[in-house]
């Protein structure tokens, strides 16, 4: 393949790569959008594989293999449930990537600083590496890229893989609050300009980027580390910016335009994305950096202190549903962990067929990764237009007889407006408790993933359905 050819399939893969987050951006749309991201990245694939300045396409492609049996895998395995932590570990991996880009462009760029270290006779190997011949200006950028390619690395690899523990259950969702941490990570960022301002001076060393890289992996630890897990779902899409910035820093040592220009779209996509999720939680991203959310238990009230709830059963669920003109559904992660959501599906399906006005109304960060809810709906085969946005919904819950909140908590608690000492004061939720009235689905009254009691299940307006959300709804589904 010439020069041309590979310049015009990166060209097209990269307006493919458009289309697809365009087509991606809407339920209707995405199925398309996916498919665009599919021809773009196999165009990228093979322009790269068939460059002729690509050496050694045997390891390439045997790496392919590997890595697609590996995915082919995981794709059939992992249940819906279970995509936030994929999703959280496969940037680790992107992460991971741009750092041995990195030291890889650091190796051939200055194979002495290895053999002054290691010897040699030792690693007589990396004495052909040195293929570059910059000086000056050219040189300082180049080391810039590299030393800023292996720190925005380092820091998602290893933030990546601790948001995948906080999700997994692995490591506790609470934030870890090591005394002055906030002054920790502003010596990290202070210490690693530092090296960085050296690592140039020099013309590139050894040392100064290795104490850097394992700067950068203790502070993408302690960054996520110290994040509360009802803030995860913004901290899934900020690292998503985050592997969007470190492959477009491998991109820009590797020379390679596409990777650049994806990096670029990842990045800034995540970051937009990140912005959305912050407002729809009333927080800035330094207070989501900053952590601690949801983890001062004594700024809520007990459940004692807020009174009774009042319980109910499937068989009356199913009469009140049948008696209303109008229903609005709020799912949420409990919704997705019983996997409720094929005789969710059913009810609505039964509920329309009588005649019912049913809807659903979506949270931004229902769930603990953005739109997770609307995926998981779309498989039960949910038609679309029934499924809408907060914002969308909001003014319809005064005139709405039943909304049913299955496996939600943070999402719908009207504490966010009515108590300002509460941790969510001013995030915007869902008004259920202004509709005739509520049924809460849940295991039992402990609070929500923010560590936050939530004060519409104590309503007179308000019933009750405890148990497994995918059995009570089969319940009703039985009843109706």
């Amino acid at each position: 393949m010439s020069q041309g050819l590979v310049t015009a399939a990166y060209i097209i893969a990269a307006v493919c790569f458009i289309l697809s987050l365009a087509g991606l951006s809407k339920q209707e749309s995405a199925k398309h959008g996916n498919l665009f991201g599919i021809i773009g990245m196999g165009l990228a694939l093979a322009a790269t594989i068939f460059n002729p300045n690509t050496a050694g396409v045997e390891w390439i492609i045997l790496a392919m293999v590997i890595g697609g049996a590996i995915g082919v895998r995981l794709a059939l395995k992992v249940e819906m449930t279970e995509m936030p932590e994929l999703v959280a570990i496969l940037h680790s991996f992107v992460g991971m990537a741009a750092v041995l880009v990195g030291w890889s462009s650091f190796i051939d760029l200055h194979p002495q600083a290895v053999n002054e270290l290691f010897g040699k006779h030792e690693l007589e190997a990396f004495a052909n590496l040195g293929k570059h011949s910059l000086d000056g200006a050219m040189l300082n950028i180049h080391l810039v890229e590299v030393f800023l390619g292996v720190f925005i690395g380092a820091v998602t690899f290893t933030g990546s893989v601790v948001a995948f523990g906080k999700l997994r259950g692995i490591i506790s969702s609470k934030p870890l609050m090591l005394p002055h941490r906030h002054k920790l990570n502003l010596l990290a960022a202070l210490v690693s300009i530092g090296l960085m301002l050296q690592f140039v001076h020099v013309g590139g060393a050894f040392w100064p980027l290795m104490i850097m890289t394992l700067i950068a992996f203790a502070f993408g630890w302690h960054l996520v580390a110290s994040i509360g897990g009802a803030d995860m779902p913004v901290v899934v899409s900020m690292l998503n910016s985050y592997s969007g910035w470190a492959a477009a820093a491998a991109g820009f040592m590797l020379s390679n335009d596409l990777l650049i220009v994806t990096g670029a779209l990842v990045g800034s996509s995540g970051a937009i994305l990140s912005y959305i999720m912050c407002k729809a939680m009333n927080r800035s991203f330094i207070s989501v950096i900053a952590g601690g959310f949801g983890s001062d238990s004594s700024s809520s009230a007990s459940s004692e202190e807020m009174g009774e709830y009042r319980e109910t059963n499937a068989e009356e669920v199913a009469e009140l549903l049948k008696g209303s003109s109008s229903v609005i559904i709020t799912p949420g992660y409990g919704m997705a962990v019983a996997q409720a959501q094929y005789p969710v599906a059913e009810i609505t399906q039964k509920l329309r067929n009588l005649g019912v006005k049913v809807r659903f109304g979506i949270h931004p960060v229902a769930g603990r990764l953005p739109g997770h809810m609307n995926v998981l709906l779309a498989e039960a085969k949910v038609p679309y237009d029934i499924v809408l946005e907060m914002d969308e919904i909001n003014e319809d819950f005064e005139e709405t007889d039943t909304v049913l909140v299955i496996g939600a908590n943070d999402t719908v608690n009207p504490a966010a407006m009515e108590d300002p000492g509460s941790p969510i004061a001013g995030m915007p939720v869902l008004e259920v408790w202004k509709a005739h009235t509520v049924i809460g689905f849940k295991r039992s009254m402990n609070t929500g993933y923010a560590g936050v009691q939530n004060p519409l299940f104590f309503k007179d307006n308000t019933q009750m359905l405890f148990g497994d959300a995918k059995a009570s709804v089969e319940a009703i589904l039985k009843a109706l």
